[in-house]
């Protein structure tokens, strides 16, 4: 059913067909196609050439991935929304990462992982990481010094106090899409404006940031580690959610034998 001249989606003379995302659309499908981003040349050239290598790399494992032609056609086209902002040698990169690493075809989203690992993503900090910076200090956003504006902004636009009392499987899935965005918006060359701190008299030196941090070091514990286990910290003092955080902290310590006691509060 799929020839490579389908998959790289060329005519006969090598030039992408003009119906690459779409057949000639009418009615509903016209108003949609109105409606939907405009995808450059140049990323539909770089799809193709991913496409191509997938179909060389897992043969009939690629081709079972599509049953139609409309298949592989929408497929191209949400691929192309995913990719705008990456250029040809990150995607070369990815693309052999995946014949090393991968026996099937990657879904976007796991694409999308192996590019930020090895271009480092404009600076940009995976979603875990950025999720629990914005956490630890969505009580006062605007004293602390942000790794990445994006991270800031994703946490102001899923709101701070969100982030400070609801339970992660609630407002990770939000803070998660506007992160999405603000990467997204980063990929594709905005500047996304920088919040300045605030500078406050008789500062606390002992934030929880800082004790979190000290308690880290003085028990041997990987920084991402540390973080994660005492991240209930960061919640409202009395809270169901902290307290359940804590315990459940407190117990994958007690499994690995860490004799380590994890306190009530950050002093």
């Amino acid at each position: 059913m799929k020839t490579p001249a389908g998959i790289l989606g060329k005519s006969a003379n090598g030039l992408p067909q003009p119906s690459w995302t779409s057949r000639t659309p009418t009615g509903n499908d016209a108003r949609e196609q109105a409606k939907a981003q405009p995808i450059s040349a140049e990323t539909k050239t770089l799809v193709n050439m991913i496409f191509a290598r997938f179909m060389a790399i897992y043969g009939h494992k690629f081709k079972s991935c599509f049953e139609t032609e409309d298949e592989l056609r929408i497929a191209k086209r949400e691929w192309a929304l995913s990719l705008r902002g990456y250029g040809e040698s990150e995607l070369v990169a990815a693309v052999n990462r995946c014949k090393e690493t991968l026996a099937w075809m990657p879904t976007i989203s796991e694409f999308l992982a192996l590019l930020r690992e090895i271009s480092g993503d404009h600076g940009l900090p995976g979603m875990r990481d950025a999720y629990i910076e914005a956490c630890m200090h969505a009580e006062h956003p605007l004293e602390h010094p942000w790794s990445h504006p994006a991270v800031y902004h994703a946490g102001r636009e899923t709101g701070w106090f969100r982030l400070r009392s609801e339970e992660e499987r609630q407002v990770l899935p939000a803070f998660s899409y506007q992160y999405d965005v603000m990467c997204r918006r980063v990929r594709e060359g905005e500047s996304l404006e920088q919040p300045v701190p605030v500078a406050i008299e008789n500062k606390q030196a002992n934030t929880v940031a800082d004790f979190i941090q000290r308690f880290t070091a003085e028990h041997d514990l990987e920084p991402e580690e540390g973080a994660t286990l005492l991240y209930y910290l960061t919640l409202p003092r009395g809270s169901k959610i902290r307290q359940r955080m804590q315990q459940q902290s407190q117990q994958k310590l007690d499994q690995r034998a860490a004799g380590i006691t994890l306190p009530d509060e950050a002093h």
